[in-house]
């Protein structure tokens, strides 16, 4: 049986119930660790169950996702009569039992939401964060470790991937994405399918920047195969040595829009009042022009080549938006800015993702940036 749409946006529904899908448990898990009843794992708390609530089964099956909503009516029903019987004592017995017997047959999707709780590592994420340095030193590692398997790309299409029983994940597709980074932390201490484990090979700060690379090439694999990023990648943190502002770091413009101007560029850049701007240059030059702040160091330069699909000697001139959360949104090559610079916009309701504005080319990127934020759950909907 076809369960009716009934004009319900089931894309908002699902992002929302598996944001708090995710809350929920992040929260119990810091509950328990400040009770002493979750052990640390690399110097995070880990999930010490066997099993945990796994939301991302609704993107698969929609119908989980409306049992749920379901359930949670059921539950909000209950509630709002078992309030009732406190407040109408006449007939308090009466709903108060109703309101058990409504609890107790709530249709919860039990089997569901619930998945064996493969890496206690579940909810981890990288404690240097996405960073340009991370993500170099994470190429260098995944050269040496993984590249004869996993190829290039990521795509695993090399003789001694297809050789294997088991062919491994494809690394450029939605898979780093849909599940937690403490996951595939996990995967890649202790191994997984043909894949051994690394844990003895690679320190803790090696595997969370070979994590940061694979993201950063996946997405370097999606733009030149699509023209555009099909899924979100945030700017990398880089590092920054400006003239007049105390800031060391893009990291600590969180909040606010940024844009990198790689090189002199094709335009005279100048600041920006509505962004805050950085020029990227070679190591030693002077990378700063009309711009107060410039990353000048090699990891930065290579870090936007990889994400951009784009080789170091070919970046002069690249211009790259990114929103007040530190997504990357838009590129442009150096001409003015034009709706077509973006890169990273929802496929849920692209007529609203490009709103009118008084100005044009940047402006309207502007606003079509603030008007369609990236709504990004891991696990979840990435736009």
């Amino acid at each position: 049986m076809v369960t009716p749409d009934l004009g319900v946006d089931w894309d908002a529904c699902i992002n929302l119930m598996l944001r708090a899908m995710q809350l929920l448990q992040q929260g119990a898990l810091q509950l328990l660790s400040l009770l002493g009843l979750a052990a640390d794992v690399d110097g995070q708390p880990a999930w010490p169950f066997a099993l945990r609530l796994s939301g991302e089964v609704m993107l698969i099956d929609r119908n989980v996702a409306r049992a749920l909503l379901a359930a949670l009516g059921y539950t909000g029903a209950a509630l709002l009569l078992a309030a009732w019987a406190l407040a109408w004592r006449r007939a308090r017995a009466p709903l108060f039992i109703a309101a058990i017997a409504l609890a107790l047959l709530t249709p919860w999707p039990q089997r569901e939401l619930l998945t064996a709780q493969a890496a206690p590592t579940t909810f981890h994420t990288s404690p240097t964060g996405f960073s340009a340095a991370a993500i170099v030193r994470g190429e260098e590692v995944y050269r040496q470790q993984c590249i004869a398997c996993h190829g290039a790309d990521g795509r695993g299409n090399t003789p001694l991937a297809l050789s294997l029983p088991v062919a491994p994940p494809n690394l450029s597709s939605g898979l780093l994405w849909r599940r937690f980074d403490g996951d595939v932390y996990w995967s890649l201490r202790h191994g997984k399918g043909a894949m051994p484990g690394f844990g003895s090979k690679l320190s803790v700060a090696d595997s969370w920047a070979l994590i940061d690379y694979m993201k950063a090439n996946a997405a370097g694999v999606g733009i030149a195969d699509t023209g555009a990023w099909p899924r979100p990648v945030a700017l990398p943190d880089l590092a920054l040595a400006c003239r007049h502002s105390a800031a060391a770091s893009t990291g600590q413009w969180r909040g606010q829009r940024i844009r990198l101007v790689v090189g002199q560029g094709g335009r005279a850049a100048t600041e920006d009042p509505r962004l805050q701007s950085v020029r990227l240059g070679k190591p030693g030059g002077d990378a700063v022009g009309d711009i107060d702040c410039a990353s000048a160091d090699a990891d930065s330069l290579r870090a936007i080549a990889i994400i951009t699909a784009t080789p170091a000697d070919k970046l002069a001139g690249v211009e790259l938006l990114a929103d007040r959360d530190g997504w990357l949104r838009a590129r442009s090559n150096g001409g003015a800015w034009s709706q077509g610079d973006m890169l990273c916009r929802s496929p849920i309701a692209p007529a609203q993702a490009a709103p009118s504005a008084a100005g044009a080319g940047i402006d309207q990127l502007i606003a079509a940036m603030d008007a369609d934020p990236v709504r990004f759950i891991k696990g979840g909907f990435v736009h």
